[in-house]
């Protein structure tokens, strides 16, 4: 990936950065909301309504800071990194949780 943005100009380079911080604000921000709100949803230590909407909440919140973190990092790689890898770690442990039979 690096190389094909190095034989490219300065402006379609940071046009390509853009694109790629876009699609993963958008959608590794999904992700990463998403994961988390059902996380938080089998964690958390209340009624399961209550649970469940504290966590749906929530995962809004953590949604718009997801974009933030998309745009204020210089390196690309970074923050593309940063929002699917915790999306994928937060996936990782529901997976065990379901595994294991916890209900929320």
């Amino acid at each position: 990936m690096r190389l094909a943005f190095k034989s490219l100009s300065a402006d379609a380079r940071y046009r390509w950065q853009i694109l790629w911080r876009v699609l993963t604000a958008v959608f590794g921000g999904y992700a990463l909301a998403n994961t988390s709100g059902i996380l938080l949803a089998h964690l958390l230590p209340m009624a399961q309504v209550d649970a469940v909407t504290t966590s749906m909440l929530l995962s809004f919140a953590l949604y718009a800071c997801a974009v933030m973190w998309a745009f204020s990092h210089r390196s690309l790689l970074k923050s593309i990194g940063g929002i699917w890898l915790l999306a994928g770690f937060f996936f990782a442990i529901i997976t065990l949780i379901k595994f294991a039979g916890i209900a929320p």
